[in-house]
């Protein structure tokens, strides 16, 4: 399954909408992509699932890379 997660590159700010950056990460479970991301300095603001239309939609994107758990 891939999971793209919605990240400030700073931990310790607080969020800010046009600070917002995304990477896809393929992982089995939520929990998984959060463990895989721990050691990252980065605030997780959000994780979702991607359903196969919604995959689709962002592989046509020229910075879609996606990352292993």
């Amino acid at each position: 399954m891939i999971y793209k997660v919605l990240y400030q590159e700073n931990g310790l700010e607080v969020p800010v909408r046009e600070h917002t950056q995304s990477l896809y990460v393929e992982a089995t479970s939520e929990k998984e992509v959060r463990d895989a991301l721990k050691e990252k300095n980065i605030n997780i603001e959000f994780i979702q699932l991607l359903n196969e239309a919604h995959l689709e939609y962002e592989q046509q994107s020229p910075s879609f890379k996606v990352e292993n758990a």
